[in-house]
């Protein structure tokens, strides 16, 4: 397989990635879940600066920063946001000066992904919100491109809102169309593909690449952070936008896929007893290093969709495990209350 997928042919892109990141069976679990097959999308092993689905997004969001001449980016998010330190260890590779804008306190312990962002030699800020939708984080950011540029580096902004939502959407569009390739290569017909959703941009990819491939695979995000009631047609403005980008035909509407907002739990960055559940099982069966913040709340949906009945049969369920190691370690203070025993 080659980086030069069709759906996204027409984008400029830069390597990053090991790509195509590996489809394993995971039989042990499977046995744990008590349903249908489990496979497992390996995006944790994409190798820039311990992986995640992230690399794969700033392949298509750096090039588009590169071909306008940018030699500085700036982005914002979490503290322990797993895109802010892919977006560091990038910059690093490309030569790129990093800013970002972190939504903390600068005092917490350096840990995870806040560590691994000044190792990579990032320059950081830090906001007084924990909303990623708060109105004042555009102003915030123009402030950081304006000190950038008076330093003399045309500066390019990586935030959702806009141009690199829908460039994010549409480079997730290529993980959908390299999982279609899989799925052919080892004679898989999946019902489904679970998958985190926080930003939303990873669902609309995936959904689009399926329903424009005519590929009969149902994508089920499960909520991090927001209600389906907001996230939903977020989701399906992104993913049409991204179609129109990349001169697609095929559009999205809300049936086409799934969005579970019950396994949010006390709030984003807050550690469930399902989400720990979920994680102690995919590491004791299989190996698997899941966090408690994205990762294990998607697995613990993606249990309880199999406990429920959801998902029957003798077709196979995929589990998109999107990398965020570096947040197991941020969080082993709320781990450790269940590990104690």
């Amino acid at each position: 397989m080659t980086r030069g997928d069709r759906l996204t042919a027409g984008l400029p892109r830069v390597a990053l990635a090991h790509l195509p990141t590996p489809l394993e069976a995971a039989p042990r679990l499977s046995a744990y879940l008590g349903g249908p097959p489990l496979w497992i999308k390996r995006e944790d092993l994409s190798g820039l600066a311990l992986g995640g689905n992230k690399p794969r997004q700033l392949e298509f969001l750096l090039a588009a920063a590169l071909a306008d001449g940018a030699q500085a980016v700036v982005t914002t998010a979490a503290l322990q946001s797993n895109f802010c330190r892919a977006c560091a260890a990038a910059g690093a590779k490309l030569g790129l000066k990093v800013g970002l804008l972190l939504r903390g306190d600068p005092d917490e312990d350096l840990q995870g992904n806040h560590l691994l962002d000044k190792v990579l030699g990032a320059e950081l800020r830090y906001i007084d919100t924990q909303d990623p939708y708060d109105p004042r984080i555009t102003a915030w950011l123009d402030e950081f491109v304006a000190d950038f540029e008076h330093r003399g580096l045309k500066t390019a902004v990586l935030h959702v809102p806009g141009r690199s939502g829908t460039l994010g959407a549409a480079a997730m569009v290529s993980l959908g169309e390299e999982l279609a390739q899989q799925f052919s290569q080892q004679d898989l017909q999946p019902q489904a593909v679970f998958a985190a959703a926080g930003s939303g941009l990873t669902v609309a990819g995936l959904a689009l690449a399926f329903k424009a491939l005519g590929l009969p695979v149902r994508v089920v995000g499960i909520s991090v952070q927001q209600a389906s009631s907001f996230m939903v047609p977020l989701i399906v403005e992104r993913a049409n936008a991204a179609a129109q980008w990349l001169g697609l035909a095929a559009r999205i509407v809300a049936s086409d896929f799934d969005f579970d907002d019950r396994h949010i739990g006390d709030g984003y960055g807050v550690a469930s007893h399902e989400a720990v559940e979920a994680l102690l099982a995919a590491g004791r069966s299989e190996g698997l290093v899941l966090d408690p913040v994205y990762t294990g709340k998607a697995m613990a949906g993606a249990l309880a969709q199999v406990r429920e009945g959801a998902w029957r049969g003798a077709r196979p369920i995929v589990f998109l495990h999107s990398g965020g190691a570096p947040g197991l370690f941020a969080n082993s203070h709320q781990l450790a209350p269940w590990l104690a025993v």
